[in-house]
């Protein structure tokens, strides 16, 4: 199955639990270059005012932010890394490992932009690394990084079914 072309279509995609949990690691620690869009979100689905919106407890803001399937394509972004950098961390942890490239905790490292694209050999490697973790979020973390820089981990699309 070929990864979604959009973070907006991954996010889509995304069981409402996914949804809830992205959302809740979000509102934990919101990026500053995406709070007015969240909020902003926020406004949009529930019809409120901008104050209103700010006002409301992180736990109300992330169940309402999980609802939109729509959020933009830069607010979906921040969705994603905040699912993964939440509960996910091992997996990515995991996955960095199998490839050897360095990171702290699932992030890489300034370091690993030396490092080449991906290919596929090693991407089918690390990918059966991961196979202690649910395929469903082995597939969303991966798509997710190929959105994030495509020619870098172009290799991912396609090996992830060769690999699950």
């Amino acid at each position: 199955m070929p990864f979604q072309t959009t973070a907006t279509r991954l996010w889509k995609s995304l069981t409402p639990d996914e949804r809830l949990h992205a959302s809740a690691s979000f509102f934990a620690e919101p990026p500053p270059e995406l709070a007015a869009a969240a909020v902003g979100a926020l406004v949009k689905a529930r019809h409120l005012r901008p104050q209103a919106a700010r006002a409301l407890a992180p736990d109300a803001q992330a169940r309402i932010l999980a609802t939109v399937l729509d959020p933009g394509e830069p607010l979906a972004q921040g969705l994603l890394v905040g699912l993964h950098l939440a509960e996910r961390r091992p997996l990515l942890a995991a996955f960095l490992d199998a490839l050897a490239l360095p990171h702290e905790d699932g992030i890489l490292k300034e370091e690993a932009d030396a490092a080449p694209p991906v290919d596929a050999a090693a991407a089918r490697g690390a990918i059966g690394a991961l196979a202690a973790f649910p395929a469903d979020h082995v597939r969303t973390y991966l798509n997710t990084l190929w959105l994030q820089d495509p020619e870098r981990w172009q290799a991912l699309e396609g090996a992830d079914s060769d690999s699950a």
